[in-house]
C-alpha cells in the first residue's frame, strides 16, 4: 500500500535547524528511515517535504483523488493554516499527524493549537524522528482489512 510522509516548512533544515528540538537527522535520513519503517510493514512509503503551502495542499488533494493514507508533519501551518484544515478534511484514507517535539509542551502558546488534529485519526507528538516510525505504524494497523 502506497502512503504520503508530508512534511512542511523548514523541515527540509532537519539536522542543522535547532537540533536541540528537532535533533540531528537530516531530512533525507529521516526519508530513508521512513521508507525502511514502511517495507516490512507492507508500505511504500513516498516522502516530500515544502515551503511552499500550495504544493502542500496539492499533494493532500491527491491523496484526497487516490485514497491514499497520509503522515503529515504541517509544522508550522499545524497552528493557522485554514486551507490546510479544509484540505485535510477531504482525506478518505487515514491521516496521522506527527510532530518531533509535542507542540502542547513548547513555551509559544499559539503551537498548542492544531488544524490538523480534528481530522487525525491519530496524534503522534514528543517521539524525536521515531515518531514517525510510530506513525506507519498507525497508518499500517489503521488501513488493514
Amino acid at each position: 500500500m502506497r502512503v504520503l510522509v508530508l512534511n512542511g516548512p523548514n523541515l527540509g533544515r532537519l539536522g542543522r535547524r535547532q537540533p536541540e528540538i528537532y535533533g540531528t537527522t537530516t531530512h533525507a535520513e529521516l526519508a530513508a528511515l521512513c521508507v525502511g519503517w514502511g517495507e516490512p510493514l507492507g508500505l511504500a512509503v513516498d516522502v516530500r517535504q515544502t515551503n511552499h503551502e500550495g504544493v502542500l495542499l496539492d499533494w493532500l488533494n491527491e491523496a484526497a483523488d487516490e485514497a491514499t493514507p497520509v503522515v503529515l508533519n504541517a509544522a508550522a501551518w499545524t497552528h493557522y493554516s485554514y486551507a490546510l484544515l479544509d484540505a485535510c478534511a477531504q482525506l478518505s484514507a487515514p491521516l496521522v499527524e506527527v510532530h518531533i517535539s509535542d507542540p502542547t509542551q513548547r513555551p509559544e502558546v499559539f503551537r498548542h493549537t492544531s488544524v490538523v488534529t480534528a481530522h487525525a485519526a491519530e496524534v503522534v507528538a514528543g517521539h524525536g524522528i521515531d515518531g514517525y516510525r510510530l506513525a506507519l505504524e498507525s497508518l499500517a494497523r489503521l488501513t488493514r482489512p
